[in-house]
């Protein structure tokens, strides 16, 4: 707090130290980013760690489910990605596009004739590296971008509401609308990776044919070419990680989380500036070009070459950066383009965004976010969320209740690819929250409890 330079007496300053305080008090329980005795599932089309990496684990898979909204009026949820065991016809096509553009550079020779044509092109790899910030060193993670983002359109650009570039007061307001969508972004955007459990390319596409994986052999009869066990995506960029290697993230592909908070982020501040809810289409919001911290000229590569300095225009401001910052990520082999929208085909054959069904992929999820705090806030601020609305599907229990040794998975709510189903060979596990206290009345003690969720701070 000291870095601020203010006199603690300021009573400005007393006053925002105790609403961060009061936030603070209100989410002391709140689920965070450790995996919580999680476990993954070996069927097919379920999430597994990179290949490439695999000692990475599984990034807070119970924060979404578990966490309450900041600002949001309802949980919005997406429906199930494209898949039936790998045979449906846009999962294929899915496939087809992200194993051409997402592919290894080194094993670019090794796609089929088919595909050779469609591979990555330089320009689509400095859009996928551009939006990178995959928790990089000295970079951080993507909502830091968005917030550079915003700031950019903040200081130049007129608001039609007042005639004229935004004072500190409508700055507050934009900026706690723009974080507030950012951060229930990230909790409804994992609670659907978590629940939909969706596999990332780099397994997807070694393990197309039923006779691969763990639980192979699978009743899917699919081509054998379709795939590839040897294939590896270029990755997240490891800026400033000399000697690391690329990455596919710890966690589920569905949603993209890049596209759900880009969306929600950009969209939001669309709003503020006057275009409508609905609207999307190219604005005229961004008032110039944009560098990239991974395009500064200065960070560097995995292998510690420094990457040149890239100023990118965007001539249809924060919608064109909305679409870009989605789509960036299958130019790393990281996420399908449903993972991003729903999709179809140009005269071209090529894959392009159809935003007219927002249940599929994280730019509608976010979309629908933004929509929600704006209206919610009247168009003023965000407005917190009151208790007993938009509740999360788990209920975390109280700090001091012990870890379970075997706990629930985030994939058995209802609705999720887990629910319902009953463990092989076992009884079904029936929903037990909270757990059945002993004859005595005691809670039991750490080591007995199973089949329950875990705390949200009782490791810390």
């Amino acid at each position: 707090m000291a870095c601020f330079n203010t006199d603690p007496a300021n009573q400005s300053y007393q006053f925002g130290q105790a609403v961060g305080q009061a936030l603070l008090d209100l989410r002391a329980n709140d689920m965070d980013a450790r995996d919580g005795g999680y476990k993954f599932s070996p069927d097919r089309g379920r999430h597994r760690v990179d290949p490439d990496n695999p000692g990475q684990g599984f990034h807070a898979p119970y924060y979404g489910a578990q966490t309450r909204g900041f600002a949001i009026s309802q949980r919005h949820d997406l429906d199930r990605p494209p898949f039936n065991n790998g045979k449906d016809p846009k999962y294929l096509l899915a496939l087809a596009d992200v194993k051409a553009r997402g592919i290894r550079p080194d094993l670019t020779g090794t796609l089929p004739v088919s595909l050779f044509d469609k591979r990555r092109t330089g320009l689509d790899t400095l859009i996928g590296i551009y939006w990178g910030f995959d928790g990089a060193n000295r970079l951080g993670t993507p909502p830091r971008m968005y917030n550079q983002i915003v700031r950019a359109v903040a200081m130049k650009r007129t608001n039609p509401a007042t005639g004229k570039v935004n004072g500190e007061g409508d700055n507050a307001r934009l900026f706690a609308f723009v974080n507030a969508a950012i951060g229930d972004a990230g909790i409804l955007a994992w609670e659907q990776k978590y629940c939909h459990d969706f596999w990332r390319p780099v397994v997807g596409i070694r393990e197309h044919d039923e006779n691969l994986g763990p639980s192979a052999p699978y009743k899917a009869d699919v081509n054998f070419n379709d795939g590839d066990p040897g294939w590896l995506p270029l990755g997240a960029p490891s800026t400033n990680s000399s000697g690391m290697k690329n990455f596919t993230p710890p966690f589920p592909a569905y949603p993209s989380g890049h596209a759900t908070f880009g969306a929600a982020a950009l969209h939001i501040t669309r709003m503020f500036y006057g275009i409508k809810a609905n609207d999307k289409k190219d604005d005229k919001l961004f008032p110039e070009f944009f560098i990239s911290e991974e395009f500064n000229g200065g960070n560097r590569d995995n292998d510690g070459t420094v990457r040149p300095r890239h100023t990118r225009y965007f001539p249809g401001g924060l919608w064109d950066m909305i679409i870009e910052n989605a789509l960036s990520r299958v130019y790393l082999g990281v996420h399908w383009i449903f993972d991003a929208f729903d999709f179809t085909k140009d005269k071209n054959g090529n894959l392009v965004p159809d935003l007219k069904n927002e249940r599929i992929g994280g730019v509608g999820l976010g979309l629908r976010i933004a929509r929600d705090i704006f209206a919610s806030g009247g168009g003023k601020a965000p407005k917190m969320t009151p208790s007993g609305v938009a509740e999360p599907p788990i209920q975390t229990p109280e700090p001091d209740y012990p870890m379970p040794t075997v706990p629930k998975q985030p994939s058995t709510v209802k609705g999720c690819a887990e629910a319902g189903k009953a463990p092989k060979g076992k009884r079904k596990v029936q929903d037990v929250f909270p757990p059945e206290t002993s004859e005595e009345g005691q809670v039991p003690t750490e080591g007995t409890v199973q089949n329950v969720y875990p705390s949200g701070i009782s490791e810390k």
